[in-house]
């Protein structure tokens, strides 16, 4: 391994952090509650939907590292699966407010697992879809 490739990782691992954390952060503004402060009080299932976002984003940001040979490349690609994988959570939400009366961030903010664990799920069940078009 010579020294190109050593740089080429710290870069890499650096600008996925960065790109991981923004997009963590806008999700953040999507909910109608402030996760680090569930996070803080100990909320579990405002816990358990963070800890599945953060694997669906991780695995999208993998999925299109490995897929490119370009930063800004890989980098463009998770921005869009982000909001691809926004819009595709919003509409399942939404079908289930309106036909199951599930409203998942209030329930996920009363601290009921099951609401975060589904929220979750649609995270990384969306990631997935996703990551396989890579």
């Amino acid at each position: 391994m010579d020294f190109h490739i050593l740089v080429s990782m710290v870069v890499w691992t650096v600008s996925g952090a960065v790109l991981l954390f923004v997009l963590m952060f806008v999700d953040s503004l999507f909910t109608r509650y402030n996760d680090l402060e569930e996070l803080k009080a100990g909320n579990m299932a405002v816990t358990t939907r963070f800890v599945m976002k953060l694997l669906a984003q991780a695995f999208i940001l993998s999925s299109s590292i490995a897929a490119s040979n370009s930063l800004p490349d890989a980098l463009l690609v998770s921005i869009v699966s982000f909001f691809l994988l926004l819009i595709l959570e919003r509409t399942v939400r939404f079908l289930l407010a309106k036909w199951g009366n599930l409203d998942l961030d209030h329930g996920t903010q009363l601290g009921k697992i099951g609401y975060g664990l589904l929220s979750g799920s649609l995270q990384i069940t969306g990631a997935l879809i996703i990551s396989a078009f890579m």
